[in-house]
């Protein structure tokens, strides 16, 4: 007996081939009537989809690669988790790697993820990552990547927050609660959010009087102990700002211990603010002011940018040295207690 093809079950179904195909990746174009409709002629006629057969003909190993620094920060977890939502619908599994932030492991991670055949590669740059042996990696086998978090200029695709209009967010409000110095802490000093962040906080405090001590002397790793030891280093310099800034919501937690070990209450010595607006941000005591920058958004956009590309059959980069747009997150502030309840230092 024949086996049952795809054109079979479009057939009995009474729908075109592509529409059946589409069906089998739960493709969310298709109406859920024609899914049950088409899914029923496929038991009826005990059709059996061999995936590892429909690879071999499209050259397609219906797999992504995600490459983040890691997964116990809720910010990435979300956005990791969203990103796989969107590839599932759309028939993908996802390989999930984490470099901790190194850019040997980092290369191990895409080497390993471009031997088993993924169609298209997204990734969060190690902190020290050149593009160029990105590039190179992915050259031979032309496997579209998509950056998101941090970026290396407009050669990539990027989707991320708009670090710029959050610190400037952050900026105008730290200034507007009227205070004279400010200081950010934690993060890597040198990638384009921590960068970004700092210039647009920068911006945002210009023309209000407020002095601001740049991040790169309080860098540090994007974690709690990073925020905290970033903390001690700053009040070990024997100056107490009137706001701290931390890199991250994750980061703040370390600052908020920091202060409490040194007998200061956070929010009411000193004003603390953060990026990201993780959920235990609006629980923490006093609750965290924060931008919120939506990793779901930044993980829906990415998982729809690489299978674009994917689509497109473009590759990493561009060979003219064409610009890229990237897509930005429009982020938002959500002033708490930590900033709201501060008040200037008065002086006898």
């Amino acid at each position: 007996m024949a086996r049952t093809t795809l054109a079979d079950v479009s057939r009995h179904a009474g729908v075109s081939r592509s529409t059946a195909s589409l069906v089998l990746n739960n493709s969310p174009e298709i109406p859920e009537s024609t899914k049950v409709r088409v899914r029923a002629s496929m038991a009826e006629l005990g059709y059996v989809y061999n995936r590892r057969a429909a690879s071999l003909r499209n050259q397609k190993s219906m797999a992504l690669g995600l490459v983040v620094t890691e997964i116990r920060n809720p910010y990435f977890a979300e956005l990791a988790m969203t990103l796989e939502d969107v590839a599932y619908a759309y028939g993908y599994a996802l390989f999930v790697c984490y470099s901790r932030d190194n850019v040997d492991r980092q290369e191990v991670l895409i080497a390993r993820l471009l031997e088993r055949g993924i169609d298209g590669l997204v990734l969060l740059p190690a902190a020290a990552t050149a593009a160029g042996n990105i590039d190179q990696l992915l050259e031979a086998s032309r496997t579209p990547l998509v950056l998101l978090a941090r970026h290396f200029g407009l050669q990539h695709d990027y989707v991320g927050a708009d670090n710029r209009l959050a610190g400037e967010l952050l900026g105008r409000h730290l200034g507007a609660i009227g205070t004279k110095n400010v200081a950010m802490i934690g993060g890597p000093s040198s990638t384009s959010a921590s960068l970004e962040r700092s210039e647009g906080l920068a911006t945002g405090l210009a023309g209000s009087g407020v002095q601001f001590t740049p991040p790169l002397r309080f860098s540090g790793p994007t974690t709690a102990a990073g925020g905290a030891a970033a903390t001690a280093a700053l009040l070990d310099q024997g100056s107490l700002p009137d706001a701290i800034v931390a890199f991250s919501d994750v980061t703040a937690v370390g600052v908020y211990a920091e202060l409490s070990a040194r007998g200061l209450e956070p929010g009411r010595d000193v004003a603390v603010a953060g990026f990201d607006d993780i959920p235990s941000s609006a629980h923490q005591v006093p609750p965290l002011t924060t931008v919120a920058t939506f990793p779901a958004s930044i993980g829906e956009k990415c998982a729809e940018l690489i299978l674009e590309r994917i689509a497109d059959d473009r590759p990493a980069g561009l060979a003219g040295g064409e610009d890229l747009p990237h897509i930005l997150i429009r982020p938002e502030l959500r002033i708490r207690a930590s900033t709201a309840s501060w008040r200037p230092r008065t002086t006898l």
